[in-house]
């Protein structure tokens, strides 16, 4: 078994890695190290984010201790790719999954009526080792915005997402259908085949 840190205090980020990454991997985050300070998201891209807090966690931890971070968000085409990068700061510093989405669903209801809205998932997954940057991966999901919130799992935008060829929303599909489609899975497959490379599970 491989140990495995996600550079995270987000319990549902965590939870879906650890489904995805499967027993091979012993899984753990920095809710068990309150010590680690927080890490500011000052990049501008996915991956500049992705590799800040990587980079950061495995700088703290050293040794050979393998960390995994991953930046994701919602690019809503209607509203020029918003809120991207800011998804999980997209209604303010301290925005929960709620007025992030109240804020998403009134910024959409400005939209002239009937335009289509479209969107996608996008992550991007960093790894680093002593410090240092060693690979990243993305994944895309493709998908459209609904006006009210359906489902009851899921965390974030999921409510209002309907994934390319489903009815559901991310809220509403099974974990494992949603792990197959969703850009964290695609992002996890990706990783997983470097993992796979670099030590032999």
């Amino acid at each position: 078994m491989h140990r495995l840190l996600i550079a995270t205090r987000n319990r549902h980020k965590t939870g879906e890695l650890a489904a995805l990454l499967g027993a091979a991997f012993q899984v753990e985050d920095l809710t068990a190290h309150p010590d680690m300070p927080e890490i500011e998201e000052t990049g501008t891209t996915f991956l500049e984010n992705a590799t800040l807090k990587a980079q950061a966690a495995s700088r703290f931890f050293g040794g050979e201790v393998l960390v995994m971070a991953d930046d994701s968000g919602l690019e809503v085409d209607a509203l020029g790719g918003a809120p991207g990068v800011r998804s999980a700061r997209f209604a303010g510093e301290g925005a929960t999954d709620r007025t992030n989405l109240e804020l998403l669903l009134t910024r959409l209801s400005a939209v002239v009526p009937g335009m289509d809205r479209t969107a996608r998932f996008r992550c991007v997954i960093a790894l680093a080792r002593n410090g240092e940057y060693a690979a990243s991966f993305e994944g895309v999901c493709e998908g459209r915005i609904i006006d009210k919130p359906r489902g009851r799992e899921g965390f974030g935008y999921d409510p209002v997402f309907v994934p390319q060829g489903e009815t559901q929303t991310f809220a509403e599909l099974p974990a494992e259908v949603k792990n197959r489609l969703s850009h964290r899975g695609k992002a996890i497959q990706q990783a997983l085949a470097w993992l796979c490379a670099l030590e032999p599970l």
